[in-house]
């Protein structure tokens, strides 16, 4: 039976679709940069709601005519085929009505961005160093499964391996919108390679997960920056010693948020070319105001969604890698997998879909309440 309140709220989508496909083509609105990306980004999920629709519009039909055909055919082979036909239909129309209720509740902005990913070393000394150096490892190749560009814009390595901290800059398709459930603080326990009496310690290392910003997301002064160039430091071959392609910027920001006004101080070493250097330290600076700017309107969220999954709050507890019993354990949706050594080579996808799905249930609960 057709659901006569979804298919009002689907009123009107298919006719935005179109004359969102059209505005995008539209020259005056290609030159206004900021509402193109707007309009692109509206284009890309009605395109997905209306392909929902379609299909669903597709199946109350072929419902439909099994049913006519149920009520007014004699024949017994082609009441079977109608029967066959209306048992499929209604079989696949719960499953494509809650894809549509999902796609109808507004689409997290940040989603669609790319993303920066701070690492940190916690409690553990060395042994944390050791284990951001892990979870870096783990990112990076999770990133190259997904045909994701990484990028290791700053790091401070440990005095044993691995990194105190550790940023990497990663682009692609709905990165954000992947990565986000991964800010959190991260436990791990093993037996460190310092350890002589074979004894198992707890370490932990802060992620954190941020919506890359675009140029005209937050305004910045770029007269008011302060630069500096510097060696980078360690091997790499002659150039990267001798020669200034470091950059460190400093800026002074007041948070609208507080009052308070702070001196951003952002290095960038990523390449030998230090033009890149500074745009790639202009685009975390655009970062971290952006993130601190909507700080209030993630709190928001969190507060309103009342989810598990993904609070913002990065310093809950979320996961432990214990190495003795081979176990990942999420604590948000009490995941447990016992596939530890594939897991720390990247292969956490299964993880984050299941991530993905308890989050799209309280989506779905809170819409129906």
């Amino acid at each position: 039976m057709a659901d006569n309140k979804l298919l009002q709220q689907l009123e009107g989508i298919e006719s935005r679709f179109r004359e969102v496909a059209t505005l995008i083509t539209d020259p005056a609105v290609i030159a206004d940069m900021q509402r193109y990306v707007r309009l692109t980004k509206e284009y890309k999920e009605l395109e997905r709601l209306t392909e929902a629709t379609r299909r669903y519009r597709t199946l109350l039909d072929r419902a439909d005519e099994a049913r006519a055909i149920l009520a007014d055919e004699s024949d017994p082979e082609m009441r079977q085929m109608a029967q066959e036909q209306l048992d499929s239909a209604n079989e696949a129309l719960p499953g494509t009505e809650d894809e549509i209720r999902l796609l109808l509740i507004p689409a997290d902005p940040e989603d669609s961005k790319n993303a920066i990913l701070e690492i940190r070393g916690g409690t553990g000394g060395d042994e944390a160093a050791l284990f951001a150096g892990d979870l870096c490892k783990m990112y990076i190749r999770f990133c190259e499964s997904r045909g994701w560009n990484v990028a290791v814009t700053s790091a401070s390595e440990g005095a044993a391996g691995g990194f105190k901290e550790v940023v990497l800059a990663i682009s692609g398709e709905g990165v954000y919108g992947v990565l986000k459930y991964e800010s959190g603080v991260h436990r791990v326990q093993r037996v460190p390679a310092t350890e002589t009496q074979g004894r198992v310690h707890t370490s932990a290392a802060t992620v954190a997960v941020l919506p890359e910003a675009e140029p005209f997301d937050v305004q910045i002064n770029e007269g008011e920056i302060k630069w500096d160039t510097f060696r980078s430091g360690g091997a790499g071959g002659q150039n990267v010693n001798k020669v200034e392609s470091g950059v460190r910027l400093r800026y002074m920001w007041r948070n609208p948020n507080t009052g308070v006004s702070e001196e951003i101080l952002i290095e960038c070493t990523e390449t030998r070319d230090q033009p890149k250097n500074k745009e790639r330290a202009l685009s975390r600076l655009r970062t971290f105001i952006y993130d601190k700017e909507h700080q209030k309107y993630v709190d928001d969220i969190a507060s309103r969604r009342k989810t598990m999954v993904s609070t913002g709050d990065r310093s809950a507890k979320i996961r432990t890698y214990n190495y003795p019993q081979g176990r990942i354990t999420d604590h948000r949706i009490n995941f447990t997998a016992y596939n530890l050594a594939a897991f720390v080579d990247g292969d956490i996808q299964e993880l984050l879909d299941a991530l993905a799905v308890a989050e799209n249930a309280e989506k779905l609960k809170a819409a129906q309440l």
